[in-house]
C-alpha cells in the first residue's frame, strides 16, 4: 500500500514538471499597437546636409502600447517617395537600440539614404519614412508617414581609403590590375604624379571585383564616367578631394636639382614613369668655400596652371639644417616635403663619399613609399 502511494505522488510529480516546462517554452503576449502620430520632422521637412557638416535630425513619434503592458521596440524605416515600405531603402532601431521613441539620424545616415534613393551629390530628392513597433516579433507598421526633402552635400556617401586612376590615358591602361595608386595625403584626399595621354580615364576605390568609379565631369567629381584627357603626353599633378567632390590638375614642366652654394639648378630629373624622376650618372662636385666643402642641395619643381601661368616649389628636408649624410644614414632622411625658396635651409647633404666623382638621383613621389622621397646612389 505504501509503495502504491509512493507511486502515485512521483506521478503527479513528474506531471507538474512536465505541465512547468511546457509552460516555461509558451512564449508571452507579442501584440503591440501600431503608432498613432509621428511628430518630428514636419511633412516635407527639407533637410541640407553641408559638405564637411557634422549634425544631425531628430525623429520623434507616439508611443505605442504593449498588450502586457512591457517594453515596446522601435524601428524607422525609409523607402522612396511612392514606395511602401515592403523593401525599404533602410531601416533603423530607434535610440537606446530600439527603446526610445525616437531616432537621431546623422547627417551621415541621411546623406546615405538620399543616395540610396538616387539622390546625386548637390542635388536634392524626397524620401518617405514610418515606424513599426514590436515586441521583437510580429512588427506592426504605422499607417501614417511622412515626408523628408534631403540635399546632399558635393562629396560622396561612403569616402574611400584607397584611390586609383585606371583607363586609356593612363600609365596603366584600361587593365584595372595596372591601376596607378594614388596617395592617399589625408582623409579622403588622395594626389598622383603621374603621365596622362590622349584618351579616358577614371578613379576606382579598388582594383579588384566590381569597384566603385568616379570622374570628372567638368565641374566637380561624379559617381561612374570617364574623364577625356587630350592633346600630347604630360605629367601631371592630379589632386582630389572626395570629401567635397573637389578635382584639379596641374602640369609638372620640370624637377631640377637644386645646389644651395650656387644658387642654381645643377641638372633636370627625366620623368622615368609612376611619379619617379631619374638622372643617372650625374658629376656631384661640392662648392670649396673658406671653411669646407658645401654640399648642400634640395629640389626645385616648377608646375604649369590651368591659366598657362607657371610656379615652382622646393621640396626639401623637414630639419632647417642637417648633418651630411653617410653609409649608415637611415632612410627617413632623404624624406621630401614643400619647403620655402631660401638658397641654403632645409637643405640635404651629400655624402661625403660622392665628392668629385658621379651619382644616380631618384625622385620618388608615389604611394610605394611611405612618403615623398629621394635616393643618391654612388657609382
Amino acid at each position: 500500500m505504501k509503495n502504491i502511494f509512493y507511486c502515485l505522488v512521483a506521478g503527479i510529480v513528474a506531471l507538474m514538471f512536465v505541465s512547468g516546462c511546457k509552460k516555461d517554452k509558451t512564449i508571452g503576449n507579442t501584440n503591440v499597437s501600431a503608432v498613432s502620430n509621428l511628430f518630428l520632422p514636419e511633412d516635407g521637412k527639407y533637410i541640407k546636409i553641408a559638405s564637411g557638416a557634422s549634425g544631425s535630425v531628430s525623429f520623434e513619434w507616439e508611443q505605442a502600447r504593449a498588450e502586457d503592458n512591457g517594453l515596446v521596440l522601435y524601428e524607422v524605416v525609409f523607402d522612396k517617395e511612392g514606395g511602401d515600405f515592403s523593401q525599404p531603402l533602410y531601416s533603423v532601431p530607434s535610440d537606446g537600440n530600439g527603446l526610445y521613441n525616437k531616432l537621431t539620424a546623422s547627417f551621415s545616415d541621411l546623406n546615405k539614404i538620399a543616395t540610396l534613393a538616387g539622390v546625386k551629390p548637390q542635388e536634392s530628392g524626397k524620401v518617405i519614412w514610418t515606424v513599426r513597433s514590436s515586441k521583437g516579433i510580429n512588427a506592426v507598421s504605422s499607417t501614417q508617414k511622412r515626408v523628408v526633402e534631403i540635399e546632399r552635400p558635393a562629396g560622396f556617401t561612403e569616402i574611400p581609403t584607397e584611390l586609383f586612376i585606371t583607363g586609356t590615358a593612363t600609365e596603366g591602361g584600361d587593365d584595372l590590375t595596372k591601376a596607378i595608386k594614388m596617395k592617399q595625403t589625408a582623409p579622403g584626399k588622395f594626389e598622383a604624379f603621374t603621365s596622362l595621354k590622349a584618351g579616358s580615364f577614371h578613379f576606382a576605390d579598388r582594383t579588384t571585383g566590381t569597384p566603385s568609379t568616379f570622374s570628372y565631369d567638368g565641374t566637380k567629381l561624379t559617381e561612374g564616367g570617364n574623364t577625356e584627357f587630350t592633346g600630347s603626353t604630360k605629367v601631371e599633378r592630379i589632386e582630389v578631394d572626395m570629401n567635397v567632390a573637389s578635382y584639379k590638375t596641374t602640369e609638372v614642366t620640370n624637377v631640377g636639382l637644386w645646389f644651395s652654394a650656387d644658387n642654381k639648378i645643377w641638372f633636370d630629373l627625366t620623368y622615368a614613369g609612376n611619379g619617379t624622376w631619374e638622372a643617372n650618372d650625374k658629376s656631384i662636385v661640392f662648392h670649396q668655400e673658406s671653411w669646407g666643402r658645401d654640399e648642400r642641395y634640395k629640389f626645385r619643381f616648377t608646375f604649369k596652371n590651368a591659366d598657362g601661368s607657371t610656379t615652382t616649389q622646393y621640396y626639401g628636408s623637414a630639419n632647417a639644417d642637417n648633418s651630411a649624410a653617410n653609409a649608415g644614414t637611415p632612410p627617413t632622411y632623404y624624406y621630401m616635403l614643400p619647403v620655402n625658396n631660401s638658397q641654403y635651409d632645409y637643405t640635404f647633404k651629400f655624402n661625403h663619399d660622392f665628392d668629385n666623382k658621379t651619382a644616380d638621383i631618384k625622385v620618388i613621389f608615389n604611394a610605394t613609399v611611405p612618403q615623398y622621397t629621394h635616393t643618391v646612389t654612388g657609382n
